[in-house]
């Protein structure tokens, strides 16, 4: 529908050494497949750190602005979405576990929101904040188009939960418009974004398709810009696509390592450059834009 967009080739910020990643037996899976690690969650605190997810490992590690990692915490769990509260404090995705806390001072990990209903989450997947401090978060578990049945969540700022939407084949990542007056939810089996139309009420109507994607496996990881642009983590095809506001391709970010580009976050002093999870080879690597990104609720 739309002529292919210039391409921004990105560089290899960082990689996990070799002395964190898993060895021979020590191995573990991500998706049946075996893994060294698979970093996922990218989030800046306001010193500049960027926190991670290694998924099969249970760890979230820090990444500091010389490209360093050292483990903060590691715990029995498949942490996959990161997102850092203005109060310091770590909210984790898990798939696992659910909705947990991090602290990351002391590096504890604990659950806020595991058994809602008394019955489990199918697996939690990421999750945003709010300017007003309620976390959207989305429950994909093994949804997909022959199981419809994933779930985005909203956990109020004074400890509400409830259900946003419901009968998603596999929510994904997802990011909050400038005014909030829209929620962009990647389905990653149904290889689209859907556009939330978010009611004062907090309810929501008119759920549809924003972009629809093709190739690769699908869209993942998302993040904004002030302008309302949304770059969107396309994995299985090694690209992170830059849409306007009006969902026009306007740039394509090409990664120089692997197809696994799962999530992405908006850094340096700036805020003028992103920082991509490649996850098939533990890298982070990073591309300059012009816009800056949206400014998050851990440095307002």
């Amino acid at each position: 529908m739309f002529a292919a967009p210039p391409v921004i080739e990105t560089e290899v910020f960082a990689r996990v050494p070799d002395a964190l990643r898993g060895k021979g037996a020590k191995l573990r899976e991500q998706s049946g497949v075996p893994r060294d690690c698979f970093l996922e969650g990218p989030s800046f605190n306001r010193a500049g750190n960027l926190y991670v997810v290694n998924i099969p490992y249970g760890q979230v590690m820090k990444v500091s602005p010389a490209g360093e990692f050292s483990v903060v915490a590691e715990y029995d769990g498949e942490p996959n979405g990161l997102k850092i509260h203005k109060d310091g404090r770590i909210f984790i995705a898990d798939h696992k576990q659910g909705l947990m806390l991090l602290d990351p001072a002391s590096g504890k990990v604990t659950a806020l929101v595991d058994r809602p209903r008394r019955e489990r989450f199918k697996g939690l997947n990421d999750l945003v904040f709010a300017k007003n401090g309620d976390c959207y978060f989305t429950d994909q578990g093994e949804s997909d188009m022959r199981d419809a049945s994933g779930r985005l969540y909203r956990l109020s700022a004074d400890g509400r939960l409830e259900i946003v939407v419901e009968h998603i084949p596999s929510p994904n990542g997802l990011v909050l418009t400038p005014n909030e007056q829209i929620l962009y939810l990647a389905v990653t089996r149904g290889n689209a974004v859907w556009r939330v139309p978010l009611l004062p009420d907090g309810s929501t109507q008119r759920v549809g398709i924003f972009i629809q994607m093709s190739g690769g496996t699908g869209p993942d990881g998302m993040a904004m810009d002030e302008a309302g642009s949304l770059a969107v983590c396309h994995v299985g095809m090694g690209s992170v696509w830059l849409f306007s506001k009006f969902g026009r391709p306007v740039a394509e970010l090409r990664s120089a390592t692997g197809v696994a580009t799962t999530n992405i976050a908006y850094g340096g002093p700036d805020r003028r450059t992103v920082y991509i999870t490649e996850s098939e080879t533990g890298t982070i690597l990073s591309a300059k834009l012009e816009v800056p990104g949206k400014l998050l609720y851990s440095h307002q």
